[in-house]
């Protein structure tokens, strides 16, 4: 008697879509930056051939338009029904957070020339909240440009510093002392001696402070 074949206990393949292309383009990128990423490695990655994606996107820029688009799409929305300088705050703590999770998305958040629609959406939103917060047309191009300016900035320099915070970063200051005269740098020498190494210095710190010096600042020009 023959017996009966054992079923398979394989895992169904999921079936490809240009969501999960997209996604799985974000997740290689987060673990081997936009450096690193190639279609090639995207491809082993969805468990296909490299071919295989060309049915969902034309090139690689294409994908990177898509990956842009998914990060623009993960940063809040400017609140509604608040004063816009608060929206504007929310906004840009979001949009910080979401750039730690995707540090190479930074250089590439305004460089698509044909933005996708949660990109359009999200600037389309906090042009509203600027305007509906009093802001002349002018003066709204004035804040978004600076606000975005300085949210980028922050995000590219925090996620290349070697540390931010704790013993990392007192480790860190402390090794860069030794290496110069202190009497050379006095300058530098006094920061790191009285802020750098106090107890519970955070780099970080320095986002909400320029943040409120910005939004402020915006606030006393429009006023004027």
């Amino acid at each position: 008697m023959t017996a009966a074949p054992i079923p398979s206990e394989q895992t169904p393949r999921v079936p490809l879509t240009l969501g999960r292309v997209l996604e799985g383009a974000m997740a290689l990128a987060d673990e081997v930056g936009m450096e690193g990423f190639t279609l090639r490695k995207l491809a082993a990655s969805l468990d296909v051939k490299p071919m295989t994606i060309y049915h969902y996107v034309k090139n690689k820029d294409e994908i990177i338009n898509g990956m842009v688009d998914l990060v623009f799409e993960e940063i809040g929305l400017p609140p509604t029904g608040i004063h816009w300088k608060d929206a504007m705050r929310a906004r840009a703590r979001s949009a910080r957070a979401v750039l730690a999770r995707h540090s190479w998305a930074t250089v590439l958040m305004e460089s698509r020339a044909t933005p996708g629609p949660a990109t359009l959406r999200h600037h389309n939103a906090v042009l509203g909240c600027l305007r509906r917060g009093g802001l002349s047309v002018t003066m709204t191009a004035h804040a978004y440009a600076i606000i975005d300016s300085f949210v980028y900035g922050f995000a590219l320099q925090e996620a290349n510093l070697p540390a931010t915070e704790g013993q990392a970063m007192t480790e860190l200051a402390a090794g860069i002392a030794e290496l110069f005269d202190a009497g050379q740098y006095p300058y530098l020498t006094e920061l790191t001696a009285e802020h750098v190494l106090k107890p519970g210095y955070d780099f970080g710190a320095e986002f909400e402070f320029g943040l409120n010096l910005i939004l402020d600042g915006i606030e006393a020009v429009d006023t004027q």
